[in-house]
């Protein structure tokens, strides 16, 4: 199979290191793995703020860079949402929809399309709380929304438990908001960090010493809150957990 490599601006700009444990995992699990050079935005942040005629310049752009990939993979839950079901300032022609089927998650597309049943290289010997981040359960349906009737699942956690020596630690609200939502955390800056400290709270009263989710932008506000409160905990994106954790 021959994947594109999907990198989200903030991980590019802030925490590349993620990106290079995504690579590196999908290299480990035999995917042939394409960067391709010119991809930019996903056009996520105009697209939620109503600017279609700048998301649609970003939307034309992914869609031309990952045309020829039998897969996109990205290690961003809200960024794969949006190309899955906000890349709509496009007109929707035959490559758009198949860009949009074929763009994954990372868990997402190691659990349900690669379905890797062991990960004998990765060692993580700590405490870890999962945080599950509402474009994670809500949006591609990684795992079940605690409101919904019916059976449990997790695809993240699946694939956690994997890891030797990993200890997941249960906590109280499996799937509240961190807070950050984008935009929100700025125009509603104290509501979202009073967020953002309950998630954070919620994972060090029950013991986690680090804090993983599929989201970057999630693990940036809850460790910006962490810090300015002092809270004893660290975070980790969950591709570089998988990869063997973090460099």
């Amino acid at each position: 199979m021959r994947a594109g490599l999907f990198i989200p601006c903030y991980v590019d700009a802030l925490h590349p290191e993620v990106g290079i444990a995504t690579l590196e995992l999908l290299e480990r699990l035999g995917v042939e793995v394409s960067y391709p050079i010119d991809q930019t935005c996903c056009g996520q942040p105009p697209a939620s703020n109503g600017d279609q005629e700048s998301a649609a310049r970003a939307e034309r752009v992914f869609v031309r860079s990952f045309a020829e990939c039998d897969a996109v993979v990205g290690p961003s839950a809200s960024c794969v949402r949006q190309i899955r079901d906000h890349l709509d300032a496009l007109e929707q022609t035959d490559d758009v929809r198949r860009v949009r089927r074929a763009t994954f998650e990372i868990v997402e597309f190691l659990h349900d399309v690669l379905r890797v049943e062991s990960l004998p290289w990765t060692e993580f010997p700590h405490r870890v709380g999962l945080h599950n981040s509402c474009s994670m359960v809500r949006g591609i349906g990684l795992a079940s929304p605690s409101e919904v009737m019916g059976p449990a699942f997790n695809k993240a956690e699946d694939l956690l438990r994997k890891v030797k020596g990993l200890t997941l630690v249960p906590i109280d609200r499996v799937d509240e908001c961190c807070g950050f939502g984008g935009t929100f955390s700025l125009t509603g800056g104290a509501v979202s960090a009073r967020m953002g400290l309950a998630r954070v709270d919620d994972h060090v009263r029950h013991g986690a010493e680090w804090i993983t989710s599929c989201d970057v932008s999630c693990l940036m506000h809850l460790r910006g809150i962490a810090s300015r409160q002092r809270r004893d905990v660290k975070f980790v994106h969950i591709a570089q957990v998988l990869n063997g954790g973090p460099m």
